[in-house]
């Protein structure tokens, strides 16, 4: 699929990137602000580094498995989608613990970090280097917000990237179930492939055979139940017809 097929890859993605540098934010989150006296277990640090780091690798997974597997792609994409739903709540849960709310989508500061626009990514042979250097600059775009020492700052960015990055992951997988209704997955498309060839096989082209009315590829002769008739070869996705000449 286009989205996934361009040189580079998913790490061309916008949110790819933002799926980055969400991770490597709540990372920082975690350090910086949770500590024994409000996590003494370490469990709410687990759950949000998790949640944080389903909603990237999941993504990268699925995107993976595209080649072999649109709905493996969507399921694994969906779980990441998920998890950055979890994390989302824990951020609002930590602003809520502390009698706030989240900043409102067209407040000044939301608007100005949801409208931050990433650099178009600039790689060259060695891609896993060259994508980690371009995270690394977009991260910084946003560190007025994510290096605040105030931690509600800090969790209000962060609930406008997650939110961000999860409209990106919902274009996606409408582009991918779209992509799936026209065109059928991988095994699809061979399960196609295969019948395709028995009938070749079976019914080849004849060297005078008509061409298609519909979309001018040559017809296979073939029997119906009223007697022969010609059939475009590219059925089923053409249904092109004509009566055999007596």
């Amino acid at each position: 699929m286009d989205i996934f097929n361009k040189y580079g890859g998913y790490r061309r993605l916008d949110s790819y990137v933002i799926g980055n540098v969400i991770q490597l934010a709540t990372l920082a989150f975690c350090r910086r602000f949770l500590d024994r006296s409000n996590d003494p277990c370490g469990r709410q640090t687990d759950q949000m580094t998790q949640a944080a780091r389903s909603g990237i690798k999941n993504v990268v997974e699925g995107s993976e498995r595209l080649k072999t597997s649109v709905t493996d792609c969507i399921r694994l994409m969906d779980v990441g989608r998920a998890s950055l739903c979890e994390l989302r709540d824990d951020y609002v849960t930590w602003l809520l613990d502390k009698g706030q709310v989240p900043w409102r989508q067209k407040s000044p500061e939301a608007r100005a970090v949801f409208d931050m626009r990433l650099d178009p990514p600039e790689y060259g042979d060695d891609i896993n280097h060259d994508s980690c250097v371009h995270i690394l600059a977009q991260k910084r775009k946003f560190a007025q917000w994510l290096d605040s020492e105030d931690s509600a700052t800090v969790a209000n960015a962060l609930l406008v990237l997650i939110n961000r990055e999860l409209n990106m992951l919902d274009g996606q997988l409408e582009k991918l179930a779209e992509n799936f209704k026209r065109e059928g997955g991988f095994h699809e498309r061979m399960t196609a492939a295969r019948v395709e060839a028995k009938r070749e096989a079976r019914e080849p082209v004849q060297e005078d055979a008509p061409s298609c009315p519909k979309c001018g590829q040559s017809m296979r002769l073939r029997d119906g139940r009223n007697g022969k008739f010609w059939s475009c070869s590219g059925y089923p996705t053409c249904k092109g017809t004509r009566n055999p000449v007596p």
